[in-house]
């Protein structure tokens, strides 16, 4: 699709990806806010539900939503999402270096919704919690298993990634009164059971902060944590075969299909989104000539 020549390395690869149900929470985050302009485009109305033929148009509202009409105007598009990441991590008050990566900044907004909710969880929801992600808790304090409960989200992988899920998930149902599509299995139900008061709590902080700040904070809030969420999912491992999820690297058939499971390393798990990049930048540059 080429409906746009603006581009931001930071969302448009991962949204070009994406499915039209990932896609959808966020046109429904966009879409009825006053100063849109994705659901009056041609490219929307003429291939909508098919959200993938106008993702670069999604990325591109998400990047206005996170400016002022002025500045916007003054650059032609909005402010470099790795900006808005920034700023929603300030006003969420996650501790972060704004010379960071992008996927530092998300896991710090993460991070900080994280440790709210563990924080309003009694030591035995911990416990559990850490139990059902194969950790493993002796004779400790609270303490030790919130640190260890951190230590696997900022290990990354399947158990980030489920994580991750559930707080979107709550985002979502906050917002805008349901919660995602979710291909559950067995394991994020019972996270899911266990956490889903703690999160909802922590994030009904947030959003007293997104109140004071201003409207557009209700839609990049969730919009960045959203997309955070379908970042973790690429770098996820999936089966070619069924795409389901695979919880490590070791699993030598699929728990869903059984279908045996390909030789995984970090270049096989970051080559698409890196491919598609670079296509998105040579098909770019190819219509910025055209005009």
């Amino acid at each position: 699709m080429n409906n746009t020549t603006v581009f931001d390395k930071d969302i448009n690869p991962v949204l070009e990806i994406a499915s039209n149900e990932d896609l959808e929470t966020l046109v429904d985050l966009l879409s009825g806010k006053l100063t849109e302009m994705l659901t009056p485009h041609e490219a929307y109305k003429e291939h909508s539900p098919d959200h993938q033929k106008y993702a670069d148009l999604i990325a591109k509202e998400i990047r206005e939503m996170g400016g002022n009409t002025f500045g916007n105007m003054k650059r032609g598009e909005g402010p470099a999402y790795h900006e808005i990441v920034c700023d929603v991590a300030k006003k969420v008050k996650a501790p972060h270096n704004k010379e960071a990566g992008i996927e530092g900044i998300e896991d710090a907004i993460l991070e900080t919704i994280l440790k709210k909710a563990l924080e309003g969880m009694s030591p035995e929801e911990r416990t559990e919690l850490l139990e059902e992600m194969g950790g493993k808790q002796g004779p400790s304090t609270g303490g030790v298993t919130t640190a260890a409960l951190i230590h696997i989200f900022r290990s990354g992988g399947f158990y980030s990634y489920q994580l991750t899920l559930i707080i979107a998930n709550q985002i979502t149902r906050a917002i805008l009164g349901h919660g995602l599509k979710l291909a559950v299995n067995a394991g994020l139900t019972r996270w899911a059971a266990i956490l889903t008061g703690p999160v909802g709590l922590a994030i009904s902080g947030i959003w007293t902060v997104a109140d004071l700040a201003g409207p557009a904070y209700k839609v990049t809030v969730p919009c960045v944590i959203h997309v955070a969420m379908l970042r973790k999912k690429l770098n996820a491992l999936h089966c070619d075969n069924c795409e389901a999820i695979l919880s490590d690297s070791t699993m030598k058939f699929c728990p869903e299909c059984g279908e045996k499971t390909p030789e995984f390393t970090d270049e096989k798990i970051f080559a698409e989104v890196q491919r598609k990049a670079e296509e998105m930048l040579l098909d770019i540059d190819d219509l910025r000539s055209q005009l």
